[in-house]
């Protein structure tokens, strides 16, 4: 492989729900991340790097891109696979016999196994395969992330719709409340008024009240 061939890319496979599913990418986190896998698949066995010629030759000619199948059909990898018809029954095919160490292998056991006389060398890709299938790999990772920037963008302006709906409604809120103080505080103001007012009157009175009240007592005398 030239050296100046950015990645070389490898094809994966793995099982998840009712598919099989198979990527050609140049690592295992790659390929983790093409499938949206949580956990990483390859530590836990359920994922594993092929050679299958059958699959590597599908998942190359559209290099990142997750294609799939029924799970345990062993049919061809597509990017839209049908459901398996027949869960239960497929299960039971999976699933060995007792005493069947001699039963023959099925024609879809037979396709992926690679024939004999196949060595690796054969099933190697060439290197201008191998620049057409990394420039294919980067391609669905620009658009990848061009989608990524687009969702962000959408949410950053969602954010800041949000963001000055707030803040309008919090401008309008301390608005109110100043205008509020500023009458509070004059109804005090005048309250402190008529409190003086109330109190003066009531000192006039008690004198005015004290002095009549002197006259009436001598006028009686």
């Amino acid at each position: 492989m030239p050296k100046d061939l950015k990645r070389k890319l490898k094809t994966y496979q793995t099982s998840l729900g009712f598919y099989d599913q198979a990527v050609a990418a140049p690592s295992m986190k790659a390929a983790l991340e093409a499938w949206g896998a949580s956990s990483n698949l390859f530590h836990q066995g359920a994922a594993k790097e092929t050679d299958d010629p059958d699959i590597v030759a599908a998942t190359m000619a559209s290099p990142g891109v997750v294609l799939r199948r029924p799970v345990g059909s062993g049919g061809p990898f597509t990017e839209s696979a049908a459901l398996p018809t027949d869960l239960a029954d497929d299960e039971a095919k999976r699933k060995p016999k007792p005493n069947s160490k001699s039963k023959p292998e099925s024609k879809s056991e037979s396709k992926q196994r690679p024939a004999k006389g196949v060595t690796k060398q054969s099933r190697k890709i060439d290197d201008q395969d191998a620049r057409k299938a990394a420039a294919a790999f980067e391609k669905e990772e620009r658009r990848r992330d061009a989608e990524r920037r687009k969702e962000e963008a959408a949410r950053a302006k969602e954010r800041a719709r949000r963001d000055k709906e707030v803040a309008a409604a919090q401008a309008a809120l301390d608005k109110a409340r100043r205008e509020h103080d500023v009458k509070a505080e004059a109804i005090e103001a005048e309250r402190a008024a008529l409190d003086e007012r109330a109190e003066a009157e009531q000192g006039r009175w008690d004198k005015q009240r004290k002095k009549l009240e002197e006259a009436l007592r001598r006028a009686r005398t």
